[in-house]
């Protein structure tokens, strides 16, 4: 075929594109690249960024990971892992759990009759984070540099005298782009308390750290050989993939008195790094370790969004002087879900013997919003 042919100038610019997209190692970063930088190799992306953030979407970004779910990952997701038809919801009640730890309002519903006996509206008070939730960019802060993901920091969502607040980083960008792919959960829960595994029961109301290799080995040997590694390492995990992890917290709730839920939940709720800190009086939940190894972990999975069924997700309090929360959320711009209700998709995973599906959550679309309600389902 001629150099100078139609087909062969449209081979020619199909291979040009494909491997200049393939990778994305300077800003701002194409979602549809194939390889990413590493952890250890990664650069701040502008002046005056923290050390270790990956702010690389663009001045302007407002998703982070979630840019990684592009129509073909997601048209891939649907039509590799949408095979029953079976549908989950992972939302705790709004009722749930009637006393929120760290702080926060309890939900409230009022029934607002209309015309009695023919037509009502309702009303519903509430902390977006007292139950199943996304933690938004404006949640949490890289609490050295002050900064939230993309460089938000507290007057532009304060405000003060002379300065307005803003909706950057809100969680209106998450509704209109939606949290819809592939989900991996790794149920560490039942894994601990499968027969000989005594060394390895915990009790989620307590500060239980779980390891990176605790996750791998149960994902390994309870999972079908699952390899918890990315895929450009020889793992099971795909870019843009929605991390869950069940802990417990949502079963060892249901199984505790209202005595024992309700002091846990009062318990104080400020980290030991925090000035309004009292010695001994703290939450304690079990969640993932702050460890390096952890964070290379989630960091280099690139996933788009990670979660679990754990009030704080990590370890709490944290025995290292950072949270795992900075990374995620300011550093490197992951959605963070907590509380989400895993036990019918533990148990249908375990049935169908498969431990990936696809999720759909509808994020609140509220300007400016700092957190939203999960709106998650798991669709096998």
């Amino acid at each position: 075929m001629p150099p100078s042919s139609p087909s062969s100038r449209l081979t020619h610019l199909t291979a040009t594109v494909m491997s200049t997209s393939a990778t994305s190692s300077t800003p701002p970063w194409d979602p549809n690249a194939t390889t990413f930088p590493l952890r250890s190799s990664l650069l701040p992306p502008r002046p005056n960024a923290p050390a270790e953030s990956s702010w690389n979407w663009g001045a302007d970004d407002e998703l982070g990971r979630l840019n990684l779910l592009t129509p073909a990952r997601t048209k891939s997701a649907a039509a590799t892992q949408i095979q029953t038809g079976e549908v989950i919801s992972l939302n705790l009640p709004l009722t749930v759990p009637s006393t929120p730890g760290f702080g926060r309002e309890p939900f409230t519903h009022r029934i607002k009759p209309l015309w009695p006996g023919i037509a009502y509206d309702d009303t519903y008070s509430c902390n977006t984070q007292s139950g199943s939730q996304w933690d938004g960019f404006r949640h949490f802060a890289h609490i050295p540099s002050g900064n939230f993901y993309n460089g938000v920091r507290k007057i532009d969502i304060e405000g003060d005298a002379s300065t307005p607040a803003n909706t950057k980083c809100g969680v209106q960008a998450w509704s209109h782009h939606g949290i819809v792919g592939r989900a991996v959960l790794i149920d560490y829960w039942s894994y601990a308390n499968a027969a000989g595994n005594e060394s390895k029961r915990y009790d989620p109301f307590t500060s239980h750290a779980i390891s990176y290799s605790d996750l791998a080995t149960c994902a390994r040997e309870a999972q079908n050989g699952l390899d918890i590694r990315p895929a450009s390492q020889g793992g099971d995990l795909q870019i843009g993939d929605i991390l869950l992890i069940r802990t417990g917290f949502v079963d060892a709730y249901h199984s505790s008195s209202p005595e024992r839920r309700k002091a846990a939940a009062l318990a104080g709720h400020h980290a030991p790094s925090s000035p309004e800190y009292v010695e001994g009086d703290t939450q304690h939940w079990a969640g993932i370790a702050q460890s390096q190894e952890m964070l290379t972990w989630l960091h280099d999975g690139y996933f788009a969004a990670v979660g679990g069924d754990a009030p704080a997700f990590e370890r709490w309090p944290s025995e290292e002087k950072w949270h795992v929360h900075e990374f995620v959320l300011a550093l490197w711009g992951m959605p963070l879900g907590e509380m989400l209700d895993l036990e019918g998709v533990s148990r249908l995973c375990r049935e169908r013997g498969r431990w990936t599906f696809f999720l759909s959550a509808a994020p609140v679309n509220c300007e400016g919003g700092v957190a939203s309600w999960v709106n998650a389902n798991a669709i096998f």
